[in-house]
């Protein structure tokens, strides 16, 4: 704590699903501390994050950007006493809440949304790590591949399935123009919106080289996940998004008949996951358990996440 100047008494534990989250006050400013381990993350992998997240925060983007420990540095490393490493980084907390906490889920924010990722992949498109170990991993490095790690090996079909669609995206052609570092994250519960429809955008620990329609897939995906009427949810909120993210940044509609693909490769990765951590049964959770309910049998049968035209929209 104290490489970062914070004061006892002066910072408090929240939520941190892998790596330890507090809230801490200093001169009069909130900002978050993160500390992770080695063994998830390399001391390089993360000086990465925090090279994009500052670069993006210097282009003008919404994004809580990393600070200086009291030490001039971005990542603190503090031995483990077993050869491994805690990694500890700083960031400014954003302003605002949650778009469930200010109801605030509406076409004004989607427009806002879309233009937070418009901008982001802009500056993607001229973004050079500024060491090049500090590259982040490309969205197929095995660590990103989610249901390869996590998947019973006993589910033939899911696997089947995935590994097809990887199969399927890694046809996909790359270019400057549609490929680049991406969050890979980028839902409700990753972002902060202040009263003046403002978004910053945190927690980047899963940015990766990937397409820039990967993004958009995702953030469209929990948009819109166990809504009475997903579609009818998406379509409405579809304009919006779409006005503001072109507004930032050029990318050739016909990128966006591989919204369903992402989304799929997000559904069965986020199944996977969901079924690592909790098991077969109910997780305790009325999301995670509505999500989980007859989702194997809808990936094996290579059912869309969405009815939707979207060469309609």
């Amino acid at each position: 704590m104290a490489r970062f100047g914070i004061s006892p008494g002066r910072i408090r534990t929240l939520d941190g699903f892998e790596s330890f989250i507090y809230e801490f006050v200093k001169d009069g400013r909130a900002y978050i501390l993160r500390i992770g381990h080695s063994l998830r993350r390399t001391p390089e992998l993360i000086h990465g994050e925090v090279d994009w997240i500052n670069y993006l925060a210097a282009g003008g983007a919404g994004v809580a950007s990393a600070v200086l420990s009291e030490n001039g540095k971005l990542v603190e490393l503090i031995a483990d006493g077993r050869g491994g490493q805690f990694l500890a980084t700083a960031f400014v907390k954003a302003k605002g809440g949650t778009v469930w906490q200010t109801d605030r889920w509406d076409e004004r924010l989607f427009e806002q949304y879309g233009r937070l990722l418009g901008r982001i992949h802009h500056l993607s498109k001229t973004y050079q790590p500024a060491t090049p170990a500090w590259k982040r991993p490309s969205w197929d490095d095995p660590m990103m591949l989610f249901t390869e790690l996590y998947a019973p090996e006993e589910q033939t079909a899911v696997l089947s399935r995935y590994r097809d669609l990887l199969t399927y995206l890694h046809s996909l052609p790359q270019d400057s123009k549609s490929y680049g570092l991406i969050h890979q994250d980028a839902h409700g519960g990753n972002f902060f919106v202040d009263e003046e429809y403002n978004l910053t955008l945190f927690d980047f620990d899963d940015c990766v080289y990937s397409h820039f329609v990967n993004d958009i897939a995702i953030a469209l995906f929990y948009a819109v996940t166990n809504h009475p009427e997903p579609e009818k949810q998406l379509t409405e909120l579809w304009s919006p998004f779409w006005q503001g993210y072109s507004g930032e940044n050029d990318l050739d509609t016909g990128w966006l008949q591989e919204i369903p693909h992402f989304m799929k490769l997000r559904e069965i990765d986020l199944y996977a996951v969901l079924l690592d951590t909790f098991g077969p049964g109910s997780s305790g959770n009325e999301w995670i358990d509505t999500f989980r309910h007859g989702r194997r049998t809808r990936i094996e049968n290579n059912i869309p996440y969405l009815d939707i035209n979207w060469e309609a929209l």
